[in-house]
């Protein structure tokens, strides 16, 4: 058994990660009955390792808390793992194609700019560089 800081530094985290997966309830420690601290067991390096391996999958915590949950109540966790898994590889197209078309927007919105000058702010006008895009995509 060990303490908070002591499974921090078996899994490379910072503590107040440790803590706060405790708090949100993912980590379990017992309490010692002569002090009433919160101890870790062996086990929990083991849990903690699994939680910081679907967290960089991309699984949110909610996510990873349903996993465990299943788990520990005998019912196999792959299935909702591989449907999570193919949504976010689909969010994740969806998302690429959006930045693709603005990457694309950007470079072509400052080659535009490349024979305007620069110019202060008038009352009318903060940044004309801007505001030549909103005309343009205001424009009839």
């Amino acid at each position: 058994m060990f303490t908070a800081s002591v499974l921090a530094k078996k899994t490379n985290l910072p503590i107040y990660t440790v803590r706060y997966y405790t708090r949100v309830g993912l980590l379990r420690p017992s309490r010692q009955s002569q002090n009433n601290y919160k101890v870790y067991h062996a086990s929990d390096v083991t849990r903690l390792k699994f939680i910081v391996a679907a967290k960089d999958l991309g699984f949110t915590l909610a996510e990873i808390q349903q996993i465990l949950h299943d788990a520990e109540h005998g019912q196999s966790p792959c299935p909702l793992v591989r449907k999570i898994i193919v949504e976010r590889i689909e969010e994740n197209k969806r998302k690429l194609k959006e930045m693709q078309k603005l990457q694309h927007k950007m470079e072509r919105t400052l080659k535009d700019w490349g024979h305007l000058e620069d110019a202060m702010p008038n009352g009318d006008s903060v940044c004309h560089l801007i505001e030549s895009v909103a005309e343009i995509k205001n424009t009839p």
